[in-house]
């Protein structure tokens, strides 16, 4: 194993024990989990251990890489229950990757020569960010994602040193597993492109540079143009819908529209808000590209801080998104931000070696590292890296608290300072939050109780995911990726059916599937059904409960 190798997985490791801990604790003791983490648990369930397990049960409103990845996790659950149960195939996954992440950005440092103590430091700094920890423990996508932009980052950066084909091979297939995470890696994927093409067309000679320019760029943009292609196709044969997540009924356009908007009234509103969240997570970074960019302009040195550009463009289109009232204001959107603070820092430190490469091409920048002008510059800028990711973690974690710019995470606070006795009204909407899905859990447990035969309780999972997710018993559940859905609705008796879950039709209770075709079914029983059990919700934004027993 070479040297590069072992140093890697003992970051690795050092990074994800703690962070699987984390998750752990969270999600066994402490029982607080996301609804977008158990939803991709739940559609990895569906594929296995559904009534009808196929592959197409995994869903198409959200790209299927994080479901993909725990099904051999999710395979476990006959023996290992907690794996869906407590979601910890979603832990296992986010710390993974997040430590990966860690790795990445170390290795970035290492490959610009940093002296290892500073590299380590600085590696520190960015995975101890209360929202990296956060992210790498409580199961969502935003791990993943941030991994696939951190590789793909990375691998840029060298390209434009070495001039190395198989940088940019891999930088493609980075971006195209980021697009499978989350659709914003289209964006990063196209600045790519655009990156790659202008620095190709300006540095090749004048004969064939645009064909040539094209060529690199089809290297880079054309796997995430196949798996955009190939996503979209897949859904439009299964489910009619080329891009469920904006034309679904469970799609976010919908769910926003459901929700009563995406937060703020006005686009310089809007503006702000985004603006301020990014300040949150990388509160020195204005300043720190500022004074990169007047350094990096005198000296002509611009081409190693347009791999940034991939992830200015995720930004970009989230502050769009958000302005335009086509996504909500979570502080997680903008998690992107920590990663390009990481990478711009560390290009403040001038290079002290040469970049690694596997073979470079023809057009390589041989940089010689030049002697400071006195021995206090390297160290003063190799603190300005530093101090900007260290900077950002008391910021960062005041601002976690903030149920207005932190909606998801505000929560946090309870957590680590639990006051069982405190009346405190911001404390109480915290713990709120803690117990959110912990009705669907009891829930759960007491159909599990039933001892139900397979198909007896049908249920939209609108919000019936976290019912099913948490089940032991995920064959009693009848739901709308089961092929015969539409016929047990209809005929319930016919198809033994014995009970049915429901919510209010209001919010996003109006687009589940039992209400819009039993209008009266949660009121009433819609004269088909006997209330048998209610239970009101303990958890934050999500709706009560009742159960009812199908009689005709």
């Amino acid at each position: 194993m070479s040297r590069r190798l072992q140093v890697g997985s003992v970051i690795f490791l050092a990074a994800w024990l703690p962070y699987l801990v984390i998750g752990v604790y969270l999600a066994t003791e402490v029982h607080w989990f996301f609804g977008d983490a158990l939803s991709r648990v739940q559609s990895a369930q569906s594929v296995l251990f559904s009534r009808s397990p196929h592959l197409s049960a995994i869903g198409f409103v959200f790209t299927p890489l994080t479901a993909i990845v725990q099904l051999p996790l999710v395979a476990l659950s006959p023996w290992w229950p907690e794996m869906t149960t407590q979601a910890l195939s979603a832990v296992i996954m986010s710390s993974a990757f997040m430590a990966g992440s860690v790795v990445q950005v170390s290795g970035i440092a290492r490959d610009r020569g940093l002296n290892p103590y500073v590299a380590g430091l600085f590696t520190v700094c960015y995975a101890a960010n209360p929202m990296v920890v956060l992210y790498a423990a409580n199961g969502m996508s935003e791990a993943p994602y941030l991994f696939f932009l951190a590789w793909a980052s990375r691998r840029l950066l060298r390209w434009i040193s070495t001039d190395d084909v198989h940088e940019l091979v891999v930088t493609g297939i980075a971006l195209a597993l980021a697009y499978l995470t989350r659709y914003d890696g289209g964006a990063a994927a196209l600045a790519a492109g655009l990156v790659v093409g202008w620095v190709t067309y300006h540095r090749r000679d004048p004969v064939k540079k645009m064909s040539r320019s094209l060529v690199d760029m089809t290297l880079v943009v054309a796997p995430s143009a196949l798996a955009f292609l190939a996503w979209a196709a897949t859904g439009w044969l299964i489910t009619g819908n080329a891009f469920a997540q904006f034309t679904s009924e469970y799609g976010n356009a919908a769910i926003i529209e459901q929700s009563g908007g995406s937060g703020s009234s006005t686009f310089v509103e809007a503006i702000r808000f985004s603006l301020t969240e990014m300040a949150i997570l990388a509160p020195l970074l204005l300043f720190l590209v500022i004074g990169q960019l007047v350094v990096r302009v005198r000296r002509r040195r611009l081409l190693p801080m347009l791999p940034g550009m991939m992830i200015v463009a995720v930004l970009a289109f989230q502050v769009y998104g958000y302005s335009r009232g086509s996504t909500f204001g979570f502080l997680r959107f903008y998690m992107t931000v920590v990663l390009l603070a990481a990478i711009v820092a560390l290009l403040s430190v001038p290079l002290r070696k040469p970049v690694p490469a596997r073979r470079e091409g023809a057009h390589a920048v041989h940089v010689v590292p030049q002697p400071f002008t006195s021995r206090w510059a390297y160290p003063a800028a190799a603190g300005i890296a530093v101090v900007v990711m260290a900077a950002a973690i008391p910021v960062t974690a005041m601002g976690m608290t903030s149920p207005k710019y932190a909606p998801q995470e505000f929560a946090v606070g309870s957590v680590v300072d639990p006051r069982p006795q405190s009346v405190e009204k911001k404390y109480l909407d915290e713990q709120r939050v803690v117990r959110s899905f912990s009705t669907e859990r009891a829930l759960a447990k007491y159909l599990d109780s039933l001892e139900l035969p397979d198909g007896a309780v049908l249920s939209d999972t609108v919000y019936g995911f976290a019912v099913v997710a948490q089940s032991e018993r995920p064959r009693q559940f009848v739901i709308p990726s089961d092929r015969d859905f539409a016929q047990l609705l209809n005929d319930p008796v016919g198809g033994g059916v014995q009970y049915f879950l429901t919510v209010p039709d209001e919010g996003r209770g109006s687009s589940d599937a039992i209400n819009q075709r039993y209008p009266t079914m949660y009121e009433n029983g819609a004269q088909i059904g006997v209330l048998t059990l209610e239970a009101p919700n303990d958890g934050a934004d999500l709706p009560d409960w009742r159960v009812y027993r199908i009689t005709g």
